[in-house]
């Protein structure tokens, strides 16, 4: 009875919109903004922060996210671990913010930051990829012109036709960058065949998601000389055995598998099973690439580039330059000097 009328926590939560810089386009979809929900966690000295995007493509949306967390919020607000969490939420963008804001907690609370609770060392910034939009050729070609900096691009896909001539609008404007793919679901097994020796001869260096989620056996057979990766097809641990021998990469995003501590465990066996890693993320603000940022120690292949998409991104935010990301202490997970 005493914990019921004196809470440890005290949860808030809702919703932010974070408009685009402009439209973006992949295959199935637009988007004109990101929702994100925001999840607070204080103690009366020290507030910890999560953020949540969710997963559009399962109807995982802020909204929902935000009934889950409510649904939880008595739970919450008397203490919760975030190994309990695993159990009370399922994978998605709710558990993600929660999760997140209990790492930035107890970070806070420990004077200590996540890097020294996971037992990862910390990098001095990462090598990113920027995204291109899924626009016609020409604006693909000159949009990968106008990164300053670039080392790494990843280039969206659409169904139709006109990829082939996408991918050699980005090489030709970008002689030397790193480059992958991204086909959103968008392609067959034919189509991918078709533009093989496009992504050879232009040296893209991974295929991300060909083929829709439920169509796995389609990789069966394949040996590609460029490398295949699975993102909507891998949402966490329990999808690894079912590809296999399908492909080499695994997508991990922390909206996807419900959160750093989900993330994290997907990344360990996902090695043990002899996959290469990629951390992404669904768009959202830097509060979001901050727990990626950690993930990304692990991987191979970075992809946060998130709030360069968003008109305005919080403050302090992570820092974009030479193609890499790096993330200040001040955004998450890091300790909290209170005033004097």
């Amino acid at each position: 009875m005493t914990s019921r009328l004196h809470p440890t926590l005290k949860l808030s939560a809702h919703i932010e919109k974070l408009p685009l810089k402009q439209p973006f386009h992949i295959t199935g979809y637009t988007f004109t903004a990101c929702d994100a929900l925001v999840v607070s966690l204080h103690d009366g000295e020290f507030t910890g922060q999560g953020e949540g995007l969710g997963v559009y493509y399962r109807n995982d949306t802020p909204a929902s996210m935000l009934q889950q967390v409510e649904r939880l919020r008595e739970r919450i607000e008397h203490g919760i671990t975030r190994e309990q969490l695993l159990e009370l939420l399922p994978a998605g963008g709710a558990r993600n913010a929660v999760d997140c804001a209990l790492w930035d907690l107890e970070a806070k609370r420990g004077n200590t930051s996540v890097w020294q609770l996971t037992g990862l060392s910390r990098p001095e910034s990462l090598l990113t990829t920027y995204t291109l939009s899924a626009d016609d050729p020409d604006e693909v070609g000159e949009a990968a012109r106008n990164y300053a900096g670039a080392r790494a691009l990843k280039l969206k896909l659409k169904d139709d036709h006109l990829n082939a001539e996408r991918v050699r609008a980005v090489r030709a404007a970008c002689p030397g960058v790193w480059l992958m793919v991204d086909a959103n679901q968008g392609l067959t097994r034919e189509s991918l065949a078709q533009m093989l020796p496009t992504l050879v001869e232009t040296g893209v260096a991974v295929v991300e998601q060909p083929f829709p989620v439920g169509r796995e056996a389609w990789f069966d057979g394949l040996h590609y000389p460029v490398p295949l990766a699975a993102d909507e097809s891998v949402q966490d641990r329990a999808d690894l055995p079912g590809l296999e021998g399908r492909v080499q990469v695994i997508n991990i995003k922390l909206d996807k598998c419900g959160g750093l501590t989900a993330g994290l465990a997907l990344a360990r066996e996902a090695s043990e099973r002899g996959f290469r890693l990629m951390v992404g993320n669904m768009g959202g603000s830097s509060l979001s690439m901050g727990p990626a940022f950690v993930l990304g120690s692990l991987c191979s292949v970075v992809d946060l580039d998130g709030p360069m998409f968003i008109k305005a991104d919080r403050e302090p935010g992570v820092s974009y330059r030479d193609g890499r990301i790096w993330c200040p202490d001040g955004i998450w997970g890091a300790p909290c000097t209170l005033p004097a």
